[in-house]
């Protein structure tokens, strides 16, 4: 056996006799210690006895000490409580745990040193914010969550700041976010009157509704749902397999609207899309849909021979077709609603029946067009645009937050009904809402999640409705099956396509040729040179 093994067995030896006597001798050690602190203690009582008390002290404790000899088993019973008191005093006291620090005292100190910058005044020895200054004086009131999470909080600055400029206020926002942590939304509400900013933690928004009927009147569409501060009603809908009642956004549209187009943008995979779906849903029942897929992705291809929808168009040449025969529908039905009021009668169903245009990714097909010489499409939208309420034509443009410089001004002067989705920033959240956005957004936010700004009102948080592809395979059975039971007719996955319903209304008029389709697939239009045919409008 070499040497290394000898030293290495007799650590081992000498360790576990060690942890041995460790485990017999620790009772000895403890009574050990209790004595010694019975010892400690009667000389710190001798020594606090005064001298003229120590004699009668002395003769209690021997007339105790004689009492106790002379008890019967007196000495054992002595000895027995001695040992007991001695192991019970003897006992390790336990390390008491550090209190939890106050999350006020950690988070708002760091806070405050990141405020100085921007609200120190170097110049005044009286300043709010100063590297010696205390946050106390600068923060009012204060909230935590169970989680130390700041939940509320009351900023005082200076007059000094410059509170009116977005750009400030925005380095402020960014500053109070950063140290609150970013994984939440936060809303700012800027006092300027009394110099005070108040912050306040926003609940994340419920993300489990599913594309359903919603309980709405004709001419209001559900864009998505809110917190309570973003709407003062609610309407009743199937979360998780209950009832619930949670406060929508509403978009009113019709002739007495005043915003009856809307501009979508967002971040891909954001929920665009499925925006546009979850309003073709709630259009159907009540009105005409013409869809333009300018991705060419098929995202829309749910919609294609379903009652109520004119064309799904994803080329260039369809697109244009479409949006020609949008315009000069929109021209004749002005023409037909002035002759109607001219002579006193009632407006025809035809031209009541609200039409909506829903157009995603648009942009594309600009930049396509303007390669090939063409007309760009977005130029086909003015007369919808600027007549549209009149004529009950209602434009919805959905597109990347990119593109939004790709956008016509004609688009993004008569659409004030604003959404974006998908994480923004400080000049993208504005840009696209086309005014201050007072929430600060979170890093990373679901699909379908943003917000939403109706005309010259504040911007509110949005969730749009789960409201999936049918066709997508990949998507759960559950949210396809939603989607696929509020369409026209029955899913053509699931069985035949519904008949073809009753042509009426027989209207002279020209149409585009391979613009408007029957539910067979088979273009009604003007055919190639001849007399314009006339064109069956069906009554859905």
């Amino acid at each position: 056996m070499s040497l290394t093994r000898h030293f290495t067995r007799g650590r081992d030896l000498a360790r576990s006799a060690g942890d041995h006597a460790a485990d017999v001798f620790a009772p000895l050690a403890l009574i050990g210690r209790g004595l010694r602190r019975h010892a400690d203690w009667a000389k710190a009582r001798w020594a606090a006895t005064p001298k003229e008390r120590r004699g009668p002290t002395l003769l209690v404790g021997a007339a105790v000490l004689l009492g106790v000899f002379l008890l019967p088993h007196g000495p054992l019973l002595a000895i027995v409580a001695l040992v007991a008191s001695a192991a019970w005093v003897g006992r390790s006291p336990k390390t008491p745990s550090e209190p939890v620090p106050d999350a006020a005292d950690v988070k708002l100190p760091a806070l405050y040193a990141a405020l100085t910058p921007y609200f120190g005044g170097y110049d005044d020895p009286g300043a709010l914010y100063r590297v010696d200054g205390e946050w106390k004086s600068a923060f009012s009131e204060w909230a935590f969550d169970q989680d130390g999470r700041l939940a509320a909080l009351e900023i005082a600055y200076p007059a000094y700041f410059t509170d009116t400029e977005p750009a400030a206020r925005a380095r402020i926002e960014q500053v109070v976010q950063g140290k609150a942590g970013r994984s939440r939304e936060y809303r700012f509400d800027w006092d300027e009157e009394s110099n005070r900013l108040r912050v306040a933690a926003l609940a994340p928004l419920p993300a489990d509704v599913a594309a359903q009927r919603f309980v709405t009147a004709p001419g209001e569409i559900v864009l998505g749902f809110t917190d309570e501060a973003g709407s003062h009603r609610t309407i009743p809908v199937e979360q998780g397999g209950v009832t619930e009642q949670q406060p929508p956004v509403i978009w009113r549209v019709g002739p007495r609207s005043a915003e009856p187009h809307l501009l979508a943008l967002g971040a891909p995979g954001h929920g665009t899309s499925t925006l546009l779906r979850s309003i073709a849903l709630q259009a159907l029942p009540h009105g005409d849909l013409v869809v333009v897929d300018g991705a060419s992705t098929g995202e829309h291809a749910c919609l294609v021979n379903r009652p109520g929808v004119h064309t799904v168009e994803t080329s260039l040449h369809g697109a244009l077709a479409a949006l020609e025969w949008c315009a000069r529908e929109t021209e004749r039905r002005l023409v037909a609603l002035n002759a109607a009021r001219h002579h006193g009668l009632s407006a025809p169903a035809d031209v009541t029946r609200p039409l909506w245009i829903l157009l995603d990714r648009l942009t594309e097909l600009s930049e396509l067009a303007r390669a090939e010489g063409r007309t760009d499409p977005q130029e086909l939208l003015e007369v919808p645009l600027r007549h549209g309420r009149a004529a009950r034509v209602t434009v919805v443009f959905a597109d990347v937050l990119e593109a939004r410089e790709r956008i016509s001004p004609t688009v993004r002067t008569c659409t004030r009904t604003r959404v974006v989705l998908g994480p923004v920033n400080a000049e993208s959240g504005p840009a696209a809402l086309g005014g201050p956005l007072d929430i600060a957004p979170a890093a990373h936010t679901p699909p379908g999640r943003g917000y939403a700004r109706i005309g010259a009102a504040a911007p509110v948080r949005l969730q749009v409705p789960v409201t999936v592809d049918p066709l997508d395979e990949d998507a759960p059975a559950p949210l396809r099956e939603a989607v696929a039971a509020l369409l026209p007719h029955r899913d053509a996955r699931a069985g035949a396509a519904a008949p073809a319903p009753v042509l009426a209304e027989v209207v002279a008029e020209p149409a585009p040729a391979n613009l408007v389709k029957d539910l067979t697939g088979e273009p009604v239009g003007e055919p190639a040179g001849g007399t314009p045919p006339v064109r069956p409008r069906p009554l859905w």
